[in-house]
């Protein structure tokens, strides 16, 4: 019955215009020192949450930054029509080749462009500046563009890779530096296309995609709501909550407790929460988590983190990605509504705590990447960055 009057009241038979989710500022940074190791046992039996100064910042700068140009080794992940589609990754993609993959290299950019807005006098930023410069030109983006456009490349990174653009435009959209707004236009075509695939595929996705890694539906969801939302585009957003409302709204019991699986990056249960705090109204929220994961608003809830036993495998270090994801999801629960589940921060916390000191020097397979997983953690969180 309850589940029945919860569908009512998204719907709209029940008025919930006035209770609308509550505004939280996702634009501050965090974390502690990356110089850590040896305070690391001591963080993780305290709590304490890492909080980004910048020093770290500086040493942060370097995975992005070095990884950008870096186009080998690379993975493309494309179709080919034919041959004369091959060719080396820097001439199908001018503006994202680096970082071992499209996305990963989406965002890098965004890393770069966060931490010199929040960091403002980090050592390389003029480094940086000239990076994205060069990086995020007109012609680079409508190469980008034509790439999309091939005839076997219309699910190109969908919609993983789509999320990810749309969070660093947003980005630059915010960015109240010349260099931003003019970085911002110049990507501006490329974003107006994302939000056309997702406006043509989201409709014709009967189900949700319920994976810990790209496809995750729930993921994407959440980041092009973010864009949305920022940039006041109605018809995305409009069309984000009605999907995530039809995938997730009643689902029940999520089997967490199956959770990681080995290639996890992503928690595919709390993504699908992390959509749902956004688009339901704080009271239909709160009964939907009754049914959905109803231990969270236990004070004494634990989840162990995600272990890693080789982080020179591209694949096992995923489990990083996921401390840092899952860290993410528990900030914006607990920011959004700390009555209920402000207790998640300690867990959260936890969860960076782990994976944070493994960052600087760590092999390539998670330095072209999850750099970016940690900003964002860090950004959720809600603390201020330190001088």
């Amino acid at each position: 019955m309850k589940k029945i009057f919860l569908i009512l009241l998204c719907l709209g038979i029940f008025s919930c215009k006035g209770d609308q989710p509550e505004e939280v500022n996702n634009n501050e940074t965090t974390t502690d020192s990356l110089n850590t190791e040896d305070l690391i046992p001591e963080a993780l039996k305290t709590n304490k949450a890492v909080v980004l100064n910048l020093e770290e910042a500086n040493k942060l700068v370097e995975l992005p930054l070095n990884c950008l140009d870096t186009e080998y080794p690379n993975k493309l992940g494309q179709t080919l029509e034919n041959k004369e589609a091959m060719g080396e990754p820097h001439e199908l993609h001018p503006a994202f080749y680096g970082c071992f993959d499209w996305h990963s290299s989406v965002h890098a950019h965004w890393s770069l462009v966060s931490l010199i807005k929040r960091f403002p006098d980090v050592e390389k930023k003029e480094a940086i500046r000239e990076s994205l410069k060069n990086s995020l030109t007109a012609e680079n983006i409508q190469a980008e563009i034509e790439y999309f456009k091939r005839e076997h490349s219309d699910s190109y990174e969908r919609t993983y890779g789509w999320a990810w653009l749309l969070k660093l435009a947003e980005e630059l959209k915010t960015w109240e530096d010349p260099l931003g707004q003019e970085l911002s236009k110049n990507l501006q075509p490329l974003s107006d296309l994302i939000v056309q695939k997702y406006m043509e595929f989201l409709p014709k996705l009967n189900y949700p995609i319920r994976v810990g890694e790209h496809t995750n539906t729930a993921f994407g969801l959440a980041f092009a709501y973010d864009y949305a939302k920022t940039t006041e585009h109605t018809e995305l957003l409009e069309l984000v909550k009605k999907r995530a409302q039809e995938f997730y709204l009643r689902d029940d019991n999520c089997p967490v407790s199956w959770e990681p699986s080995g290639y996890d990056f992503l928690s595919p249960c709390l993504a699908e929460i992390d959509i749902m705090r956004r688009v339901l109204p704080k009271n239909a929220f709160s009964l939907w988590m009754d049914d959905f994961m109803p231990q969270l608003k236990n004070e004494d809830f634990q989840m162990e983190v995600g272990e890693v036993s080789d982080r020179t495998d591209g694949k096992l270090v995923h489990l990083d990605g996921l401390n840092f994801s899952r860290a993410w999801a528990f900030y914006g629960l607990a920011n959004q509504y700390p009555e209920s589940f402000g207790h998640l921060k300690s867990l959260a916390n936890e969860h960076v705590s782990y994976s944070f000191p493994n960052l600087v020097g760590d092999t390539y397979e998670g330095g072209h990447w999850l750099g970016s997983f940690a900003l964002y953690a860090l950004q959720e969180s809600g603390n201020k960055p330190k001088d």
